[in-house]
């Protein structure tokens, strides 16, 4: 579907007009954040946890704006209005400027790119690739590394590249977080070191509702035969099984990740 109007600053414009200045130093050197949310039959999920870690990233990197989280919200839903989008992707850009007052505040509706079914079922290939994000708290546009580790899995026919990081523990992939699983506890690796997902904050929750444990603990790479499976989640994704991470296959996905995936659509089902 293609969509005909975007937000800007808070107006709605045709889709034509959304350009990117090419003496924006900004912009060219990353200075911004991004955050991206789905929409489901006219459904905005989690647009309050998103508007606050948007603000969130913008305070890490020190991008000052003229921006509320309520003005930000109110912008989501008017576009979403105005192009009668009922299942999209919206993408907020948050750039910043000289002054607090030059900032720009972007909201585009895309169409969503749903995973392959199958992977649900069978689970999903990782690759690795050595990086560690200057600020893992911050969702910033500063992404070519991400980038190109992504390029790399995908030339490699894998979901996504998972991230290594000096000590040679998994950190998150390019755009979903990591989880191990052992028995009933879900392993993340220390949250100082990755972007807190918004999907990976529910998952938490709703593992915890569910009378499993969660454990925050570095995750070697070297180590992952001590664990009996692991997963991704993302926006997009949800819960994804992981089949194998590099060299390393589990043979099966275990009845507690199945089981955890299975409760957290039912979770996501109550926010319709």
């Amino acid at each position: 579907m293609t969509y005909k109007y975007f937000s800007h600053n808070g107006s709605i414009l045709p889709i034509e007009r959304a350009v990117v200045p090419l003496d924006s130093v900004e912009y060219s050197y990353g200075f911004g954040v991004y955050e991206t949310i789905r929409v489901a039959k006219g459904k905005v999920y989690f647009a309050d946890d998103h508007c606050r870690r948007l603000m969130e990233s913008a305070r890490i990197i020190g991008l000052e704006h003229e921006f509320s989280e309520a003005f930000v919200r109110t912008g989501l839903r008017a576009l979403i209005n105005k192009n009668e989008a009922e299942t999209c992707n919206l993408k907020i850009l948050l750039v910043g400027g000289s002054t607090p007052d030059t900032a720009t505040l972007d909201i585009l509706c895309l169409n969503p790119l749903f995973p392959d079914r199958k992977l649900y079922k069978d689970g999903a290939a990782c690759t690795t690739y050595n990086y560690e994000r200057a600020f893992p708290g911050a969702k910033t546009l500063n992404m070519l590394e991400s980038y190109l580790a992504y390029r790399e899995a995908k030339a490699a026919g894998a979901y996504d590249a998972l991230l290594i990081n000096r000590a040679g523990c998994v950190t998150e992939g390019t755009r979903t977080n990591f989880f191990a699983l052992k028995g009933r506890t879900l392993i993340t690796p220390p949250e100082k070191d990755i972007l807190p997902g918004v999907t990976r904050r529910h998952l938490i929750a709703t593992a915890v509702q569910n009378g499993f444990e969660v454990a925050e603990q570095a995750i070697k790479l070297a180590g992952l035969d001590q664990f009996d499976g692991a997963c991704l989640t993302s926006t997009p994704a949800k819960v994804m099984p992981i089949r194998a991470i590099g060299s390393h296959v589990w043979p099966h996905i275990p009845a507690e990740l199945r089981e955890l995936m299975s409760v957290f659509d039912e979770f996501l089902a109550t926010q319709a």
